[in-house]
């Protein structure tokens, strides 16, 4: 695997995996995928590259764990080419300062964005330096972050419509917690109670209609002690909107909270069939 400090050169037939490093078995499957499902591509490059322009306050990006040299290993195991970490400079030569965000529109202000103000507008424009840097044939996301992938799909039809946006599927412990960098900062004890993501998810996949459904998580998630529920929303995955009570079909369900100080996202997808 070749580490590139600089993206000098365009890499002909490539499968991208933009990461913000912390690797783990997610980030490792995400690999995998875009070695396997991009057809046409022969190299796989992964980023590493914390974007300052979506975080929400400087604490806590400097609070994102970084592990670079475990990093390079995975992702080599992993079956990457190639692995690129740019400067800031690289990505914004103009300056943090100077960086006009890309809107992420109406949908970008819901939910993740209601309470991360601009944080889907700076993953929107990281993404389009990214790929007008790298111009992969595919791209690889992951579904535990749905409506960024939700977001990204749409920018990429809109803005790269050669580009591919495959989806990976949400990797989870064997507890069913979904994977993700930030659990590095849970203790062993707020591990422990990030267990209600996945006992909600068991729960919930009895309810027979959305009102069920949504009364099951609602009180699961906000009788848990340690965790704060900060939403939790039943939507169309088609539209990202929010359906009614007496919806019928696939509906995707959206949670987030904080443990202390962590936050924690998850998703599953849900059907409510006819009743008869």
């Amino acid at each position: 695997m070749k580490h590139l400090t600089e993206f000098v050169e365009q890499i002909d037939a490539l499968a991208f995996v933009p990461t913000m490093g912390a690797l783990h078995d997610g980030h490792l499957a995400l690999i995998k995928q875009a070695r396997e499902s991009c057809e046409s591509s022969k190299r796989v490059l992964v980023s590493i590259y914390v974007n300052p322009t979506q975080f929400e306050s400087v604490d806590d990006l400097a609070r994102y764990p970084k592990t670079l040299s475990r990093d390079l290993e995975l992702a080599q195991d992993a079956g990457a080419d190639y692995l690129w970490t740019p400067s800031v400079h690289e990505i914004y030569p103009e300056g943090l300062a100077n960086v006009s965000l890309i809107s992420a529109g109406p949908l970008g202000d819901l939910y993740e964005g209601a309470s991360r103000p601009q944080h889907f507008s700076g993953v929107l424009t990281v993404i389009n330096r990214l790929f007008t840097i790298t111009k992969p044939e595919c791209a690889i996301f992951g579904e535990k972050d749905f409506q960024q992938l939700f977001l990204i799909q749409k920018f990429a039809q809109e803005k790269f419509p050669n580009i591919e946006i495959v989806a990976g599927q949400t990797v989870r412990d064997e507890n069913g917690i979904a994977l993700s960098s930030r659990n590095l900062r849970l203790s062993p004890e707020e591990m422990q109670i990030a267990r209600v993501l996945p006992r909600t998810r068991e729960l919930a996949l009895g309810a027979e209609t959305i009102g069920k459904l949504r009364e099951l998580l609602r009180g699961e998630l906000s009788r848990e002690p340690g965790f704060t529920l900060d939403y939790v929303e039943v939507v169309n995955p088609s539209t990202l909107l929010p359906v009614s009570n007496d919806f019928q079909g696939a509906v995707q369900v959206l949670i987030a909270g904080w443990i202390g100080s962590v936050r924690l996202i998850d998703n599953f997808a849900f059907t409510v069939k006819e009743q008869r």
